[in-house]
């Protein structure tokens, strides 16, 4: 059956286009076709896609469109997907993974317009490959606030969820990163991909402890993954019902019935909006 986004005649709208995140041989053809076919590509910085399109043989007009786009950018943009093709690239992968974008999508859809997405590269899920750890469930947690406590805050939010874990980094920044990832997850097996897809991609593993000391000293350079495996099943306490109804007593001895629920819940690996609910059982039966 044909496809209408690479048909001869595409319907106007947004399309969100993944370009290479390294080697610019993984553009797709169908996100070569498009990017052709544009009436105007969208792009976070410019002068970086104008060397994809240099690469591909194409002159294509852009505008810039990245986080600190307004409304009215927004708005002229939505406006000409009326009757035009406006392409949606990020400087590397996917568009909206760690990019600007979802507004715009927003926005698009509030107006009726078309809006289509044409899979690629994604150096989140790139990294989960190389990595050898758990795959079946994992979260995208973007890059970690700079300042201490809000990094250490965020990380205790994921504490205790069993999931594969992958962030972004910067070289600067990696070692310390790591090493708050040691002291918030625990000393969690992990893996830090870099450069995925270039000349030099490697993927070095080991635990959080031995991989921030590996890196302290020599902070790498290029595009950074890192991706930490979820808790052993040590590393989270366990508890029956009557575990649980004396943690949530106690916990609600000095905070209200939501913010004890919450630490419950996190302190033994389980579902909050649960926890809240056998809280609230308590608290009138007592």
């Amino acid at each position: 059956m044909p496809d209408s986004t690479i048909s001869n005649s595409p319907l106007p709208g947004l399309y969100i286009v993944a370009t290479p995140i390294g080697n610019l041989g993984d553009i797709t053809a169908r996100a070569g076709a498009m990017l052709a076919r544009a009436d105007l590509i969208a792009a976070e910085d410019t002068r970086v896609t104008a060397k994809l399109l240099s690469h591909l043989g194409l002159r294509v007009p852009m505008t810039p469109y990245h986080d600190h786009s307004d409304e009215r950018t927004r708005a002229a943009l939505v406006a000409r997907m009326a009757d035009e093709i406006v392409v949606l690239v990020s400087d590397a992968g996917t568009p909206l993974i760690s990019d600007p974008g979802y507004k715009l999508v927003r926005d698009a859809r509030a107006a009726g317009r078309h809006v289509a997405t044409l899979p690629g590269p994604c150096a989140a899920i790139a990294a989960i490959t190389l990595s050898g750890l758990p795959s079946d469930r994992f979260l995208f947690a973007g890059f970690l606030p700079s300042k201490a406590k809000a990094r250490a805050d965020t990380l205790a939010e994921f504490a205790g969820l069993r999931a594969t874990l992958v962030f972004y980094e910067s070289g600067p920044r990696l070692a310390s990163a790591l090493a708050a990832m040691a002291e918030g997850l625990g000393d969690r097996e992990a893996a830090v991909a870099r450069e995925i897809s270039k000349m030099f991609e490697e993927c070095v593993t080991g635990t959080l402890t031995e991989l921030a000391a590996r890196y302290a000293d020599v902070p790498p350079k290029g595009e950074i993954v890192v991706v930490v495996g979820p808790p052993g099943e040590a590393a989270i306490e366990q508890a029956d019902d009557a575990t649980l109804d004396t943690a949530l007593r106690e916990a609600m001895a000095d905070k209200p019935v939501a913010q004890a629920a919450k630490a419950v819940a996190k302190r033994f690996g389980l579902d909050r909006h649960d926890i809240y609910a056998r809280a609230l059982t308590l608290k009138n039966a007592d």
